[in-house]
This record gives C-alpha cells, sequence and structure tokens, in this order.
C-alpha cells in the first residue's frame, strides 16, 4: 500500500493517478461496455475530453467519474448516465 506523495494525483476516489491517463484510452462504463475514446486531458488536471464521436462532437468528462484507470479509464456510471451528463461542444 503505502503513501502517496500527492505528485501525479488527484482528488477523484481511490487517488486515482491522472497522469497515466493517455489519449486513445478506452473509457468504459460501469457495466463494462466502451463508451468513448481519450482525445486528451485538459491543462486543469480535472476534464478527459474525448474523441470526437460520429456525430463530429468532443464530449468532456470530470476526472471525478473515473473509478479506476488500467488500460482503459473505468468509469462510476452506466453508459446511458455518462452519455446523458457528460457536456458536449460542437467540433
Amino acid at each position: 500500500f503505502g503513501d502517496a506523495d500527492g505528485h501525479g494525483y488527484c482528488f477523484a476516489r481511490g487517488m486515482i493517478k491522472i497522469g497515466s491517463i493517455k489519449p486513445h484510452m478506452p473509457v468504459v462504463c460501469s457495466e463494462g461496455g466502451q463508451v468513448a475514446v481519450v482525445d486528451h486531458m485538459s491543462s486543469d488536471n480535472r476534464t478527459i475530453k474525448l474523441a470526437k464521436d460520429e456525430t463530429g462532437m468532443h464530449h468532456y468528462i470530470p476526472v471525478s467519474w473515473v473509478k479506476s484507470v488500467d488500460n482503459a479509464i473505468h468509469l462510476d456510471r452506466p453508459g446511458h448516465q455518462a452519455k446523458r451528463e457528460w457536456s458536449s461542444e460542437k467540433a
């Protein structure tokens, strides 16, 4: 276990290492399905910009939704809820 020194960590549940969130990583909902792909982290490290969807829109999710990170970003909510609650911007 050990103590984290706070570098590269965020306020998200479980002390997620936000530095491990990389472009092109899949974003997976709590039901196990992929809902998006990471475009990049915002400069303030509080928001994840998602790659454009099939309609050409970028979506944004807060880092606070992230439950864990391994080879994918795992969200704390089902896909339908995430899609309803994420913010959008026309590309």
